[in-house]
């Protein structure tokens, strides 16, 4: 392999500057892997277009790959199945029925959000359209429905064992060590990173906090008094986007619980079940406990059973309870692969800039250069704060992902020396950047949809929630320069990072309310009148 020394960084380079620029990551992606492509050639650009065309054909027929992106593409199927069926929206009308205040009614969209944990996009949909009538009588702002709604999308489906997110996730940790060689299986890798990712962790409490409380702060405050003191749940002017389900249509009516409750547990429990058989079952315990079970299961496979099994289960129980014919059912079907076709493009490209990162060189020479510069303590919180701005300039998660776990896990392990807490809180961190973005950045697709089925003015959603955004992400820098500093343990991090948490919430609705004469910067309770 040629040393390109600073060269190396072009195709990530390329990557970041291309989306933070068009806005459009899939072709971001693709230009990232042509230059390495080009770069390897020999500044050939037709043999450089022949060898990205190889990498990608490559990177689709891997037994891996291959495996996460038919999970992909069967989840897809099962959540629309689901959807369609109404099966989602009947379970969240049997959540609602005894709502009758506006604490009520913002926590029970938190805890719809936290339930609907297996995808961000059906999160958005199903806690946006059934809120939303259940908000608008308890005079919840449309502002602060949105704010649920997007804190329990992408934060909740990031961190959930088994979702839409977990194959990607887990597939990039796969190949990066695959190419170091460490022994550690990725998914458990991926399950000891959760306690690291502080930013989606309180970030989903700061929701509980400002929902149960009804303090607020930041425009927030502004958006939630006008709700209760005069029943406008929209500004004067505002203009909310529209609420249409493209894809799906609107699911049926008369949903049955049934067709949400047992193709969800269906999926879980095939999918541990899976994890257990593939990783050795009863002998791996034995020796090495969970964690060696959890080393040596195959979770491509695994969730592959899963969704499969998902899918089968959702079908029958909807021809079951004859709530739709098998037509329909395809139809509902094809529909949901659909709905994952840009998602595993972009899994594509993921995989596929880490081969051109790879044939360059790329995390070689930022480990050589940065081993001189940064202490492994440091590490996480520089990748937190790049992927910080890489994701809330492009809007795009998985394009960050994407672009720094190739070269944040060769950097955490090569200076830290093992598989141990740099490396778990260096993943955690590229996860809980990256997700900062997707959560509230104005060109985020999942901070579109959930202003979309809020029916809240977009850029109005965009000013409340990036307070919130930012008081999460503050404490989140915080607890990585703890960690910079030597205090490593996530069980001493994490009660030190909500303590930070509450008091930030306290400190800040005062100072707002004393400011906008609303005391506390709380909002009046508002109980439905019968």
């Amino acid at each position: 392999m040629a040393d390109f020394g600073v060269l190396s960084l072009l195709p990530p380079l390329v990557a970041i500057i291309l989306a933070i620029w068009t806005k459009r990551v899939i072709l971001a992606l693709f230009a990232g892997v042509w230059i390495g492509g080009v770069m390897v050639s020999g500044w050939n650009p037709i043999t450089g277009t022949t060898q990205t065309l190889d990498w990608i054909v490559g990177n689709a027929i891997d037994d891996w790959n291959a495996k996460i992106l038919l999970f992909d593409f069967l989840i897809g199927a099962g959540v629309g199945l689901i959807y369609k069926s109404g099966g989602a929206m009947a379970i969240a009308r049997a959540l609602t029925r005894t709502v009758k205040t506006s604490r009520a009614a913002s926590l029970m969209g938190w805890l719809l959000g936290v339930l609907v944990f297996f995808d961000d996009y059906t999160n958005t949909i199903i806690v946006g359209n059934t809120m939303r009538p259940i908000t608008d009588r308890t005079r919840v702002s449309r502002e602060m429905l949105a704010y649920i709604d997007d804190s329990t999308a992408a934060p909740v489906a990031g961190l959930a064992l088994v979702s839409t997110w977990i194959g990607y996730e887990v597939g990039l940790i796969g190949d990066s060590f695959k190419d170091l060689g460490v022994s550690l299986g990725p998914y458990a890798a991926w399950l000891s990173s959760v306690p690291y990712r502080f930013y989606s962790i309180f970030a989903i409490i700061l929701v509980f906090l400002v929902a149960y409380t009804h303090r607020h702060y930041g425009a927030m405050l502004h958006a939630e008094y006008r709700a209760r003191t005069t029943g406008k749940v929209i500004r004067d002017g505002a203009k909310p986007l529209m609420t249409t389900e493209i894809d799906l249509g609107m699911p049926k009516e008369g949903g049955n619980v049934h067709t949400f409750i047992w193709p969800i547990l269906t999926l879980v429990f095939v999918t541990l079940y899976g994890m257990w058989v593939t990783g050795g079952g009863g002998k791996t315990y034995a020796s090495d406990g969970l964690m060696g079970v959890l080393s040596n299961s195959d979770p491509a496979l695994a969730l592959l059973w899963g969704s499969f099994a998902m899918v089968v289960v959702a079908f029958f129980l909807v021809l079951g309870f004859k709530i739709m014919t098998i037509e329909e059912a395809e139809t509902a079907i094809v529909q949901g692969m659909k709905q994952m076709i840009i998602a595993n493009t972009i899994l594509l490209l993921a995989w596929s800039i880490k081969s051109a990162t790879d044939a360059v060189g790329t995390a070689d020479y930022v480990v050589r250069v940065a081993s001189g510069v940064l202490s492994p303590g440091i590490v996480p919180l520089v990748i937190f704060l790049i992927a910080m701005f890489i994701s809330f300039t492009t809007g795009t998660s998985w394009g960050t992902f994407s672009i720094m776990m190739p070269i944040a896990i060769p950097l955490a392990y090569h200076l830290s020396g093992q598989a141990g807490p740099v490396l778990f809180a260096s993943i955690g961190a590229v996860f809980a950047g990256g997700i900062f973005g997707d959560h509230c950045s104005p060109i985020s697709d999942t901070t579109i949809m959930s202003s979309m089925f809020s029916g809240s003015d977009h850029i109005d959603h965009v000013t409340t929630q990036i307070p919130y955004a930012v008081t999460a992400a503050s404490v989140g820098i915080i607890l990585y320069l703890l960690f910079a500093i030597g205090v490593r343990s996530w069980a001493i991090l994490l009660p030190i990072g909500f303590i930070l948490l509450v008091a930030a919430h306290w400190f800040l609705s005062e100072w707002y309310g004393k400011k906008y004469g609303i005391p506390h910067g709380k909002v009046p309770i508002y109980v439905v009148e019968e």
